[in-house]
């Protein structure tokens, strides 16, 4: 049998003279071979009818064929189904995927992110009233008292009056005229204090210039402390793995609701990408400046006038500023703070909610310990002074 197949396999290559696989003289030999072989002697059985055999062969390969094609497309269907087995992709490849719940709050919250830009800086902002109130970053509009916003990728640039700006808590509240803008769409605020770690987020922004872009990630810390522009600490800052980078900044970091725990800040970095570590000042601290910067108020916040660090007992005085109100009390370099009002302190970031908790001009008590011995330093508190 199996010389009978090497006659139509013909495994070795045509010599230059018989031409190619289709030549004439190709042709006529295997023709010859097939006339021999069906002058066999009668005792040898005659070979079966290969057309016949062709086409049964041909009919079971068709057959395979068929039901193999048809397997591969039930496994499509299911590959191409969820699990309720509702079809995602039909067969002309138009249908969309489901709906994911990142792309849900991005649908919902979009049209309330707008770009941002005062001067040579840009970022990102949000509205938060259906009066035209946006809220962006204090270090995007820095000193400027008007911004121009984008609402759309392919919209108009609108001008915005920059109401107030709060260095001490990075925030700004724009407004834009809602005439100029059309129907508004404002975002709510979440209750941050209620913010967990593993929590899904979703940061939306202008990263470098580009449209709106929407990046998820999950709150990977709470209560983190990060610096202010005018030097001063942010506390209650949210800490994300969502990416955001240059641009982001003014935008909101929303729950799985659509509702906004944060507004992205900063990030931290090892070379000027990001890393995985971004920062957002938490909702409850706009919460509580909104109101004043919309009003074009300005925030004014108690100052001390020492830098800490942790200690055994307390907070460690590293250095008090000369002229500032612990100076000129009698607090120096050295002192350890152990109380506030009679509160105990155990690190510094208890120092500066203590002092945060008073207005300028009220009297606070600090005890520390000096040269092994307590004492009681009563300190008068002054404006914190600008960036």
């Amino acid at each position: 049998m199996s010389g009978k197949r090497s006659l139509w396999l013909d495994p070795e290559p045509p010599s230059e003279a018989e031409g190619g696989p289709f030549s004439t003289a190709r042709w006529n030999r295997q023709a010859a071979e097939a006339r021999e072989l069906r002058a066999l002697p009668p005792e040898e059985p005659p070979p079966a009818d290969p057309p016949r055999r062709s086409r049964r062969r041909i009919v079971l390969g068709v057959a395979a064929l068929v039901t193999a094609v048809a397997a591969l497309g039930f496994s499509l269907a299911a590959f191409l189904s969820d699990e309720s087995g509702n079809e995602v992709v039909g067969a002309d490849g138009g249908r969309p995927l489901p709906d994911t719940q990142i792309g849900r709050v991005y649908d919902a919250a979009g049209p309330a992110v707008v770009s941002v830009q005062a001067g040579p800086a840009s970022g990102t902002g949000f509205v938060v009233d259906g009066d035209g109130t946006i809220v962006t970053n204090a270090h995007v509009v820095s000193t400027a008292t008007s911004a121009q916003v984008r609402f759309n990728d392919t919209g108009r640039l609108l001008e915005a009056e920059v109401l107030g700006a709060d260095a001490s808590s990075d925030l700004a509240v724009l407004r834009v005229d809602p005439g100029s803008a059309g129907r508004l769409r404002a975002l709510r605020f979440a209750n941050s204090d209620r913010v967990d770690v593993g929590d899904a987020v979703v940061a939306i922004g202008h990263p470098f210039g580009l449209d709106r872009t929407a990046t998820a990630g999950i709150v990977s810390g709470v209560g983190r402390s990060i610096e202010a522009p005018d030097g001063f600490q942010i506390d209650d800052a949210i800490q994300t793995d969502a990416p955001i980078n240059p641009g982001n900044s003014g935008g909101p970091l929303l729950d799985a609701r659509g509702q906004v725990v944060g507004v992205n800040s900063q990030i931290a970095t090892t070379g000027g990408g990001n890393v995985g570590i971004g920062f957002a000042v938490s909702a409850n601290t706009v919460r509580e400046v909104l109101p004043r910067l919309s009003r074009g108020e300005p925030i004014e916040r108690p100052y001390l006038g020492v830098s800490t660090s942790l200690a055994q007992r307390g907070a460690d005085i590293q250095a008090v500023e000369p002229g500032g109100p612990a100076a000129r009390a009698g607090l120096r370099a050295g002192d350890v703070i152990v109380a506030v009002d009679g509160e105990t302190v155990r690190e510094p970031d208890e120092v500066s909610e203590a002092v945060s908790e008073h207005e300028p001009g009220d009297e606070i008590v600090v005890e520390v310990l000096r040269d092994g011995e307590r004492r009681t330093i009563r300190v008068e508190l002054a404006k914190r002074p600008g960036p």
